[in-house]
């Protein structure tokens, strides 16, 4: 059984007014704080993200873990350095899976339609 995430993320908007929220990060339990220019907006994880027909990767956007990692590791990095996060790639792994799992876009909730 694999081990448990060490991170949590939370979106704080759900319902039709997803671009109103802010992420939510904890590491085992310790909220912390993510730079000012990634605490309102989304991640950019994989994901489909269509309100009309959320099983069509027609509508897939972002990028997938591997590819997140190489393309985030500058800030990811100095985040996880700045909480005393051990710059491990199991730890890079670990957040991109806890975010991904709350990401979202811009008209994927259908609020602005």
């Amino acid at each position: 059984m694999p081990a448990s995430n060490p991170f949590t993320a939370k979106w704080s908007r759900g319902g039709n007014l997803l671009c109103h929220g802010h992420w939510t990060i904890t590491w085992q339990g310790e909220t912390l704080t993510l730079p000012e220019s990634r605490r309102e907006k989304d991640m950019g994880t994989w994901g489909i993200y269509s309100i009309i027909d959320p099983e069509d990767e027609t509508f897939a956007q972002g990028l997938e873990e591997d590819e997140w990692i190489i393309d985030n590791v500058d800030w990811v990095t100095d985040f996880f350095f700045d909480h005393g996060i051990a710059l491990e790639s199991e730890n890079y792994r670990a957040f991109y899976r806890a975010v991904n799992r709350d990401d979202w876009r811009c008209t994927s909730c259908a609020g602005c339609m």
